[in-house]
C-alpha cells in the first residue's frame, strides 16, 4: 500500500516536471531576457567568445607546430556556443545600447537564419576537423568557417 502511493506520488511529479518543461520551452526565446539591453548583451558575450576562440585557433595554425589540444578545446567550445547567440536577436534589440546589429536583420529575417545556420554548420565541420588532428583538414575547415563568418557580418554587422 504505502509503494503504491510513493509510486502514484512520483508518476504525478514526474508528470508536473514534464508538463513545466513543455511549457517553458514553448515560450518564445526573446520572452527570456527581462529588458532589450540584456538580449544585447547576451548575444555579444557570446559573439565575444566565438570570435575570440577563433582567433585562438588562428594563432596556433600561424605557428610552424601548432599546439592541437588548444585548437580542439576551442573548437569544441565554438561549437557549443554556435547557437547561442542567435536567441537573443530579438525584436526591439536592433538598437540597444552599442549593438552593432543592423536593422536589416529583421527586415531580412530568413536570410540572416540561413546563413546563421550556414555559420554554424562550418563551426560543426571545423570542430569535426580540429578533434581528428589533421591540421590540413583544421587549416580548411577554418577558412571556410571564417567565409561563413563574414558572409554574415558584410550585410548585418556594422562597422564600429
Amino acid at each position: 500500500m504505502l509503494q503504491q502511493k510513493f509510486t502514484r506520488r512520483i508518476g504525478r511529479i514526474v508528470l508536473c516536471a514534464a508538463l513545466g518543461a513543455a511549457a517553458l520551452s514553448a515560450v518564445p526565446a526573446w520572452a527570456q531576457f527581462a529588458k532589450p539591453e540584456n538580449a544585447v548583451e547576451y548575444r555579444q558575450s557570446a559573439l565575444f567568445l566565438i570570435g575570440n576562440h577563433m582567433g585562438r585557433i588562428k594563432a596556433q595554425l600561424d605557428q610552424s607546430k601548432p599546439a592541437l589540444d588548444q585548437i580542439k578545446a576551442s573548437a569544441a567550445l565554438i561549437d557549443v556556443l554556435k547557437t547561442v547567440p542567435f536567441e537573443a536577436f530579438t525584436p526591439g534589440t536592433a538598437d540597444v545600447g552599442d549593438s552593432a546589429a543592423k536593422p536589416e536583420i529583421w527586415k531580412e529575417r530568413d536570410r540572416f537564419d540561413k546563413l546563421a545556420k550556414e555559420m554554424q554548420d562550418k563551426v560543426g565541420q571545423l570542430n569535426a576537423a580540429a578533434q581528428s588532428g589533421d591540421v590540413a583538414a583544421i587549416r580548411t575547415a577554418f577558412g571556410e568557417t571564417g567565409k561563413a563568418c563574414k558572409n554574415c557580418h558584410e550585410d548585418y554587422r556594422r562597422k564600429k
